[in-house]
């Protein structure tokens, strides 16, 4: 297998699955090197230990390529955490993290739960059938957002177009620049509404604790780097997640009626699902030794999820989704290490609440035509889930 032959074989999939010549390269050649524009080589990790191994290791590689080649550091973008590397990302990550821990999380789980029934009555009141993706899957990660950035409620129908939009790749690189402007430039407006007046969501929380120590500006980018991370990918496993549960009745069938079963399913169904497909780029701090392929001093290294997610080292019939597996919650769908997502326990707080009130208030939900994927996506997802009760 040349390193050509499958330049874009870690976003390849077929319908669930990663194409074969994945796991082929994961058995064969498990640090597999691609050629890139500009006669460029990077290499695709695919095995889960050493996946795990790369996204725990900030001493040999590194998330900010400017800094590796001695062209400063990524300061364009002084909030982004995927970008940064210690001592600046855990200065940044720092502020975060008490936002995220499961006593913050349940206060927005009263809110989650009556965003999801309110979508649910919309479905209900215009008819038998929908897309689940506009009508379910897609706002309610937004609007999650909202309600954890403090985004108040007269801007909220104008934010939920902003970031739609802010995901819509089909409309082309003009488009989805100026989205990403627009989306910028409003959190920018709001960081600076919330200086005057801070309100209780997470931009006012660190407005009142750390305001002097936060620039607006990184205050924004932070807050973007939440929408980026929490918005497409729960919308993806809003409604990935849900396309399996009808294609499967008997698991639906028990994440209606079973307390708690729908936990080992969430954990399950983000790991044979992987929806970010590749970490955070890593580039090589060094000359090194990577499972035995040499890498030279800024080499881009890439760890593919989907492939190390399936992994037959984590177990059994790892194509197979079996919610009560052992390793279930040792999936990397969030990644590892430092740069683990942040908003892991916001995203599984909306997967737990989500699929079973949707398959309570329709207990015949069924697919009902043609189910697009997107092709080659960072994000894997579909474009519309239409459906039928």
């Amino acid at each position: 297998m040349s390193e050509s032959e499958f330049p874009l074989v870690q976003f390849m999939r077929e319908g669930f699955d990663p194409v074969a010549e994945l796991a082929r390269i994961r058995t064969e050649q498990p640090v597999f090197p691609m050629e890139i524009p500009g006669d460029q080589t990077v290499y695709l990790v695919t095995r889960y230990d050493d996946v795990r191994a790369v996204l725990s290791d900030h001493e040999r590689f590194s998330n900010d390529f400017a800094g590796v080649i001695g062209l400063g550091s990524n300061q364009d973008d002084p909030g982004g955490l995927g970008f940064r590397d210690p001592p600046e990302h855990t200065r940044l990550r720092k502020y975060l993290t008490p936002e995220f821990t499961m006593r913050r999380l349940r206060r927005l789980e009263p809110r989650i739960e009556a965003m999801v029934e309110e979508h649910l009555d919309r479905m209900e009141a215009a008819g038998n059938t929908a897309d689940l993706v506009e009508a379910f899957a897609l706002p309610i990660p937004s609007l999650v957002v909202c309600e954890l950035l403090g985004v108040p409620y007269a801007d909220r129908s104008d934010f939920l177009k902003l970031s739609t939009d802010r995901f819509d790749f089909t409309a082309g690189p003009e488009a989805s620049l100026q989205a990403i402007n627009d989306a910028m430039t409003y959190l920018t407006d709001l960081v600076a509404r919330e200086r005057l007046n801070p309100g209780d969501g997470l931009l006012g929380q660190l407005l009142r604790e750390h305001g002097d120590e936060l620039d607006d500006r990184t205050l924004a980018s932070m807050a973007d780097g939440l929408l980026t991370g929490g918005h497409d990918t729960s919308t993806s496993m809003l409604a990935l997640g849900s396309l399996w549960l009808m294609n499967n009745p008997e698991e639906a069938a028990k994440v209606r009626e079973v307390d708690g079963y729908v936990n080992h399913v969430v954990e399950e169904l983000l790991r044979y699902m992987t929806v970010v497909q590749v970490a955070f780029p890593r580039f090589a701090r060094e000359d090194l030794d990577l499972f035995g392929t040499p890498i030279t001093k800024g080499q881009l290294v890439l760890c593919s999820l989907t492939a190390a997610n399936r992994d037959p080292a984590l177990g059994e019939s790892m194509d197979k989704v079996m919610p009560t597996r052992e390793s279930a919650g040792s999936h990397l769908a969030f990644g590892h290490g430092i740069h683990r997502c942040i908003g892991a326990p916001l995203a599984q707080m909306e997967m737990r609440i989500a699929y079973p009130a949707l398959l309570r208030r329709f207990p015949n939900l069924r697919v009902d035509g043609e189910v697009p994927f997107r092709k080659l996506a960072i994000v894997y997802g579909v474009e519309k889930l239409p459906v039928a009760w």
